[in-house]
């Protein structure tokens, strides 16, 4: 299973450049454009501060493409097919996660290079290199449960695109990738600390060794046990969401 969703992007190369489009633009407009007028807290550049957010938000916004790709197997029978084969009931959902785990690595190659091209560097050792590479892939891992139950739960694959988008804009708009919540209104900051995406990023920048690290909460303080903790915890409810979703296929 994970063979062919893999295939399935060999053969729609398309599908990448449009997710990778996305990431890039906004390091391109906000690290360039708006740059220069972006205040970081704890100085530093704002290059340096904006990569870990994208790396994260590109991790966000593979939902869709795993939603919708569980989506169109089951608007064409796929899965019914599949639920009729003599093979483990689990092997749809856990191998639409490891390729996108697999897909989650490639991309992130793709954009550490961006990243060097613009300045961006990491100032600490490999091993925590590999730790915020770690984080980024369990984060994956947990958003891709999410994406399978979105994918199972929508009735078309046009709906779920017109979910995923409204459902991942807010949730990395209201977070720390592109503004510090020190310098967000009381009440937004508070939400944008405890965020998942958040969490990840935060952790990710003092992997990095990243400008950002100005606020002493305690969500800011604890990002690397929140940046396990969101992920487990999507992980488990929504990873159990799709298993009940899946078994009710069909009835």
């Amino acid at each position: 299973m994970t063979g062919r969703y893999l295939r399935h992007v060999v053969r729609a190369p398309e599908e990448i450049i449009i997710y990778f489009s996305l990431p890039i633009m906004f390091v391109l407009v906000f690290g360039y454009v708006f740059g220069s007028g972006m205040s970081v807290p704890g100085g530093g550049t704002y290059r340096e501060f904006l990569m870990p957010g994208v790396f994260v938000m590109t991790m966000l916004y593979g939902i869709g493409a795993t939603a919708t790709g569980i989506a169109v197997d089951v608007g064409r029978g796929v899965i019914d097919r599949f639920r009729s084969m003599p093979m483990a009931r689990s092997a749809l959902i856990s191998g639409r996660v490891t390729a996108d785990l697999v897909r989650a690595m490639l991309e992130t190659t793709v954009l550490v290079v961006c990243g060097l091209l613009i300045g961006w560097r990491w100032h600490h050792g490999v091993a925590d290199l590999l730790t915020a590479i770690g984080l980024l892939l369990l984060l994956r891992l947990g958003l891709s449960c999410v994406g399978v139950a979105l994918g199972l739960a929508a009735p078309n694959p046009d709906t779920v695109s017109m979910i995923v988008f409204p459902l991942a804009f807010p949730v990395s708009a209201v977070s720390n990738i592109f503004v510090a919540p020190e310098l967000m209104p009381g009440w937004l900051g508070t939400v944008s600390e405890w965020n998942p995406v958040s969490a990840t990023t935060t952790a990710l920048r003092s992997l990095f060794g990243n400008p950002g690290l100005g606020s002493d909460s305690w969500p800011a303080e604890n990002a690397l046990l929140l940046a396990v903790a969101w992920p487990v915890a999507l992980i488990v409810v929504f990873g159990l969401l799709s298993v009940r979703l899946y078994r009710r296929l069909g009835h």
